[in-house]
């Protein structure tokens, strides 16, 4: 083993611990890996690393373009609201019981991920889901798991349903091993993934309601928050005993009919542990009571409430507080912001009371924590408060679908021949996908669907970071062995114990077996960077033809995208996992036989559509 494999090893085994304990960001991993491999090419000059000129050289990969230019497009379509009024329909069919609106929901979400990325779809679908289930009386934690899984469903039956197939798609088109195959087709997946599809809806419809927990969202998972509360503002007298003492010292923080959210000085908003801030003469307090609790601010000594008129101060009406949810959407201007960074009173004179994130809530020193995509924020806020936020662009509120304010329905026949064109070109071989799909971004542009403003932000650019950072460290595996020794390591241990005609089989097993478990602990975007080489690899040594190895790849492909088993493995499982007041354990019990499933249906389907043995001889062969 040389000193490059080793090299490689490390920093392959340092990104997925990195990737585990997200102590880093992904994409800061990514572009570290990426900086390690040219310091050390550079430096050492090594023939079995990649030079500087091919390190360069991933940024010429059509695919993270084309993933970009599909993140513009999925936000042209949102800026129409055409998902919107595709998920309106939905209020129509409440009344014909939970699985049959399952059913209904399961089939519309597949059907609008597999030609749209399916985060935005899912993030527009959570309010009116959620909605829904209020009107049908049951829990939203019944509805939400499907809805993620279902954008999954959908992503792995054509080329663009997610960014993981255009991955491998570049992958193939650009392989050494086997220089002639061509990239993925854009319906190719769909011969194994519309029978997956039936055999998953069947599974949630049949099983879901049986396994999915009975469980309230954040608002109700922090029993002592009531959902609504008053709002006022107190001050501190001039010759209140209160001058001098922190808040814990004060007595605030015992009162139980009141909350104190902010401390405001000169104008602006204490920041840190609220129990320590030291109060003084002249500060406002914003408290949050109940009725009964208004009383007990009026008898605390030195404490006044500013609708004392005697003050000589500006008076504040006191309002009702509305408590809402709002989940921090994939493009939103407030990731890696902190709360007192944006200072939402000021910004938009709500609080926020707790931060859900991946199974739990942060209610201790909120302010100092830094937003992440997916993150829920419970805010408290006046009505009119709430309303200006769900006319924004910084949360999406999940009291209720959105209401569009600016109707965009004329340009939704361009965003939709757009998409149209995208998939028509790709499909019977036009022009590659990546330049429809430059094209389409550049019809979007001119014909104002979307402004350029609007499409660059709406593009996830740190996994655009993570994709170029995962090719390179995929590019020095394979310049160093290391590719080539993981894929002679799985193959030894079949081809050791395996006779002959089962190998390919098993073979095929064992790598989506491999990717699956992958998938569940890193991105699915690293998987596929990691596994299509060597699963290229592994046919090779089989001695496949071009048109056989693509069978791994397919086999690849779906076992990166269908995570299932955990809430971290695919970003709308995240969503749903800080929105429905998830559990860990359950993705475990409902996804893990889907999981299953799922494997057992792709080798099969697969093994059959190749003639693996023992497939040779028809579906009837498993039984001879």
């Amino acid at each position: 083993m040389s000193w490059e494999i080793v090299f490689v090893s490390f920093l392959l085994l340092a990104a997925l611990v990195s990737f585990i304990l997200e102590r880093v960001p992904t994409d800061v991993t990514a572009i570290t890996v990426f900086a390690l491999i040219a310091i050390v090419s550079i430096f050492t000059g090594s023939e079995r690393l990649p030079g500087l000129d091919e390190i360069l050289g991933v940024f010429a990969n059509p695919a993270p373009l084309t993933i970009a230019a599909m993140f513009v497009v999925s936000a042209a379509l949102g800026k129409c609201h055409l998902i919107e009024a595709a998920s309106g329909y939905l209020t129509r069919l409440v009344g014909i019981g939970y699985r049959g609106f399952l059913l209904v929901l399961v089939a519309s979400v597949a059907l609008i991920s597999a030609f749209v990325n399916n985060t935005p779809v899912v993030v527009v679908f959570l309010p009116v889901v959620m909605s829904l289930a209020k009107s049908m009386n049951i829990s939203s934690s019944k509805l939400l798991i499907p809805l993620s899984y279902a954008s999954i469903f959908g992503g792995c039956c054509t080329l663009v349903g997610t960014s993981t197939n255009v991955l491998a798609s570049g992958i193939m088109g650009k392989n050494e091993i086997y220089p002639e195959m061509e990239p993925l087709g854009m319906f190719e997946l769909a011969k194994v993934g519309l029978p997956l599809f039936f055999v998953a809806t069947g599974y949630l419809v049949l099983f879901g309601r049986r396994l999915l927990p009975d469980r309230e969202a954040l608002a109700s998972i922090l029993s002592d928050i009531q959902q609504k509360e008053f709002l006022t503002e107190a001050i501190v007298l001039s010759d209140s005993s209160l001058d001098g003492k922190t808040v814990d010292e004060s007595g605030l923080s015992n009162l139980k009919r009141m909350r104190l959210l902010d401390v405001c000085r000169e104008g602006r908003v204490l920041t840190g542990d609220k129990g320590k801030l030291v109060l003084r003469s002249g500060d406002r307090l914003i408290l949050s009571c109940r009725p009964s609790g208004i009383v007990e601010s009026r008898n605390m000594d030195g404490l006044d409430l500013l609708s004392e008129t005697t003050l000589g101060l500006e008076q504040v009406s006191s309002a009702s507080g509305v408590m809402v949810e709002g989940v921090i959407g994939p493009a939103s201007p407030l990731i890696s912001l902190s709360i007192s960074e944006i200072d939402f009173r000021k910004r938009h004179n709500v609080a926020v009371i707790a931060i859900h994130r991946k199974g739990r809530n942060l209610t201790q020193e909120i302010d100092s924590i830094r937003l992440r995509s997916t993150d829920t924020l419970l805010l408290l806020g006046s009505e009119e408060s709430i309303e200006n936020i769900r006319l924004g662009e910084d949360l999406i509120l999940l009291d209720h679908p959105p209401v569009p304010v600016e109707d965009m329905s004329r340009k939704a026949p361009v965003v939709i021949g757009v998409i149209a064109g995208i998939v028509g070109f790709s499909a019977f071989g036009v022009m590659p996908i990546a330049a429809s799909a430059i094209i389409g971004v550049a019809i979007l542009f001119l014909t104002g669907c979307i402004k350029p403003k609007d499409g660059y932000a709406s593009v996830e650019w740190n996994m655009l970071v993570l994709i170029y950072g995962m090719l390179t460290l995929g590019l020095a595996m394979k310049s160093s062995g290391a590719s080539n020794l993981i894929a002679e390591a799985l193959a030894s241990g079949v081809f050791a114990y395996a006779p002959e005609e089962l190998r390919p089989f098993l073979l095929l097993s064992a790598i989506y077996l491999t990717t699956a478990v992958l998938t569940e602990i890193l991105s699915n975007n690293a998987t596929i960077v990691l596994m299509a080489p060597i699963s290229l690899e592994l046919a090779s040594r089989l001695n496949f033809g071009a048109e056989d190895a693509r069978s791994f790849i397919l086999a690849t492909c779906i076992a990166a995208s269908a995570s299932f088993t955990t809430p971290i493995g695919y970003q709308t499982n995240t969503y749903v996992y800080s929105v429905g007041g998830y559990r860990f354990r359950d993705f475990v019990k409902i996804g893990l036989p889907l999981n299953l499933l799922y494997f057992f249906s792709s080798v099969v389907l697969i093994g059959y559509f190749w003639g693996f043995h023992p497939f040779e001889g028809g579906i009837r062969g498993l039984f001879q």
